[in-house]
């Protein structure tokens, strides 16, 4: 009999030490895709500060790593880009951010994840993530 309570007491820590790790890794990759759509944005946001204008949709979030040739061209351009890198970050499941240019709330820009599944909507780590929201 003790040997049955002390199996079920191991099942259940196992099981709630099992539940905590495998919900920890979608934890993470949301708030590294969040951090990354806090970059984005801050970056956008001093692009428009340099240059009076966001980059358009079709130069998308390309024009912060490279001088964009479509107009409006900006006037300056800093030797490095406005990111600490010349490649432009992916969200945690390795996609490309979405940027619309207006946002779809009305707002100036808006930089999109659209989660796990790559799909807009969603919930839990499938949910989409948009710089609107933080």
């Amino acid at each position: 009999m003790e040997i049955l309570v002390v199996i079920a007491i191991i099942t259940i820590l196992t099981s709630i030490v099992a539940i905590n790790v495998l919900h920890k890794p979608a934890e993470a990759k949301i708030v590294a895709t969040k951090a990354n759509l806090k970059s984005l944005q801050t970056a956008v946001q001093m692009y428009k500060t340099d240059n009076g204008f966001l980059p358009t949709q079709q130069q998308g979030l390309q024009a912060l790593v490279s001088k964009v040739t479509t107009e409006p061209v900006p006037a300056t351009f800093p030797q490095d880009g406005y990111l600490s890198s010349r490649t432009l970050p992916k969200d945690a499941w390795s996609r490309e951010f979405i940027y619309l240019s207006p946002g779809r709330k009305g707002e100036s820009f808006e930089i999109i994840s659209y989660g796990s599944d790559g799909e807009p909507g969603g919930d839990g780590d499938a949910a989409d993530l948009s710089s609107s929201n933080q």
